[in-house]
C-alpha cells in the first residue's frame, strides 16, 4: 500500500503541475513477471491496482527494465507493446536503494536536474540533499510552490 501511495503522489504531483495524464513505469531488473524477482510481483500488482481503480490519473505498466522504460527502441526490439515502455515519465523504483542509485546516477552522470520534494502531507516539503546545488534547491522550490498552489486551486479552505 506505501508503494500504491507513492505511485498516486507521483501522478498527483505531474498532473497537479499542469503537465497531463503520465505514462508510469513500474520499474524492475526485468519485464517478465516472475516469482523469484519480488518487484516484478509489485509491479504486476500495482498495474493491476490501476486496472481497478485503486491509481488514478496515469497509465501504468510494468514490471519493465530501465532500458524498456525509457528507449522505445528496446521496447521494440523485445517486443513490448505498450503506450509506457519507451515513453514513461514517471519511473517508480523498486525500492529506497534503488531510486538512490538512480537519482544520483541521472544528476552526476547526466547532469540532470532534479528537485526534492516530499508528497503526502498536507503540503509539499522541500527535502534537498546537501550535495544538492543552488539550481536544485530553487527547482526544489519552485516545484513546492506550484504544487501547493494547484493543491489549493483544487480543494476547498479548511477552517
Amino acid at each position: 500500500m506505501a508503494k500504491r501511495d507513492i505511485v498516486q503522489n507521483a501522478i498527483d504531483l505531474y498532473r497537479g503541475l499542469g503537465l497531463g495524464t503520465p505514462k508510469v513505469a513500474i520499474l524492475s531488473a526485468v519485464e517478465t513477471v516472475t516469482v523469484a524477482i519480488p518487484s516484478t510481483i509489485e509491479a504486476a500488482a500495482l498495474c493491476k491496482m490501476a486496472d481497478r481503480g485503486q491509481i488514478t490519473g496515469g497509465e501504468l505498466d510494468g514490471p519493465l527494465a530501465f532500458d524498456n522504460a525509457i528507449s522505445p527502441e528496446a521496447a521494440e526490439i523485445k517486443g513490448i507493446k505498450s503506450p509506457v515502455a519507451g515513453q514513461a515519465q514517471i519511473l517508480v523504483v523498486p525500492d529506497l536503494e534503488a531510486g538512490n542509485m538512480l537519482a544520483k546516477n541521472l544528476s552526476f552522470m547526466s547532469n540532470a536536474d532534479a528537485a526534492g520534494i516530499v508528497l503526502g502531507a498536507r503540503v509539499p516539503v522541500i527535502l534537498t540533499s546537501r550535495a544538492d546545488n543552488v539550481r536544485t534547491r530553487l527547482a526544489s522550490c519552485a516545484v513546492a510552490s506550484l504544487l501547493a498552489h494547484s493543491q489549493r486551486a483544487s480543494q476547498p479552505i479548511r477552517t
